[in-house]
């Protein structure tokens, strides 16, 4: 199969995936195509695709083949004729390669569209301090961020510099200015590109991931400076968020990383996808904190296992537990009784 031909396979599929609002398209040799719709994988009435067609797909999506090689797997961005923007991850296995493959929105979603509580819209009015989307993968923590993002480019004059690993939503500006930079083609790494954006003047810095220790310092530094920082971790709620980002480092500097977070933090927003009750699309339920003074005596003191506590009792602050919107949204009839045997206990 020629590069073109498998363009021509890779669009019908894309299209299929479109057609049926997935977020995600899988490709590997032996089965035909799947797509992800409202968090569930569903296969294509198609044939199987070969190790020839995966092999041409390679060949139309992927610029170098050198890093997959080297690395076992790669993401890139592919333009999609009429289809726009897809973030494709290229993966080996042993069966060979295969792809998994975001279909990201042609535009981001207005944060309003969102249904979220008011202190969520809240978090994007800051100067300073380190913001946190939290949830498991497919939870909608990039779309959240991003719709802050745009929220902020929409209301104030601010410079905005986004470090994204790649970058998904595009963000024109219309307010604030906005640079997005991509890691690999623009910068090497998260923690050199937030420091490097440290002099660039900027009001906002959007880390797509807070992946390891060296790029949570360079974080809460930013953060420390003044800077209002937005990013996310893959953790289940707050709580866990905040050990997470102590746990990343060594035992003899988390006393001084919890000082820095307890002094930077502003808020965690913990995110959940769920069900829609007509059955079609899904609604984000989401647990928050704002930090306060009890809050900050808590980390400091290394008492996360209180931080539920405050957001229970918090209400009046601003704060919601994921079970308590989780009952609002089955009171208002958008998500299924159901849908609070998914929230944690």
């Amino acid at each position: 199969m020629t590069a073109a031909l498998a363009a021509v396979r890779l669009a019908e599929v894309l299209h299929f995936g479109r057609r049926r609002n997935a977020s995600d398209v899988h490709l590997r040799c032996g089965v035909p195509p799947l797509v992800r719709v409202d968090g569930l994988l569903e296969a294509m009435s198609a044939p199987p695709l070969t190790e020839e067609e995966i092999e041409a797909i390679a060949l139309a999506v992927l610029p170098d083949r050198s890093e997959l090689e080297r690395c076992g797997d790669v993401t890139v961005l592919y333009e999609a004729p009429q289809i726009g923007r897809v973030r494709v991850h290229g993966y080996e296995t042993e069966l060979g390669i295969a792809f998994a493959m975001r279909l990201l929105a042609s535009q981001t979603p207005a944060l309003e569209s969102l249904g979220l509580p008011p202190a969520v819209s809240s978090l994007c009015a800051l100067s300073k301090g380190l913001v946190l989307i939290a949830g498991p993968t497919g939870s909608g923590k990039s779309t959240l961020l991003a719709s802050m993002i745009d929220a902020v480019n929409r209301r104030y004059a601010k410079h905005i510099v986004t470090i994204e690993d790649p970058v998904e939503y595009r963000h024109h500006p219309v307010k604030s200015l906005v640079n997005q930079r991509s890691i690999g083609s623009d910068v090497a790494t998260f923690s050199s590109a937030v420091l490097g954006a440290l002099r660039s003047d900027p009001d906002v810095i959007l880390i797509g991931e807070l992946r390891d220790a060296a790029t949570m310092h360079a974080a809460l530094t930013a953060a420390e400076t003044g800077h209002l920082v937005l990013s996310t971790l893959h953790t289940g709620d707050a709580a866990q968020t905040i050990d997470r980002v102590v746990g990343a480092f060594g035992g003899d500097v988390q006393d001084q990383i919890r000082i820095q977070l307890a002094q930077t933090l502003a808020g965690v927003v913990s995110t959940r996808l769920l069900p829609r009750a007509e059955g079609t699309g899904r609604v984000c339920a989401v647990e928050v904190l704002l930090v306060n003074d009890a809050v900050r005596h808590i980390i400091r003191d290394g008492k996360t296992h209180q931080i539920g506590n405050v957001i229970s009792t918090g209400r009046q602050f601003g704060m919601q537990t994921l079970e308590s919107h989780v009952s609002e949204l089955v009171a208002r009839g958008d998500v299924a009784p159901e849908a609070l045997r998914a929230v944690p206990a």
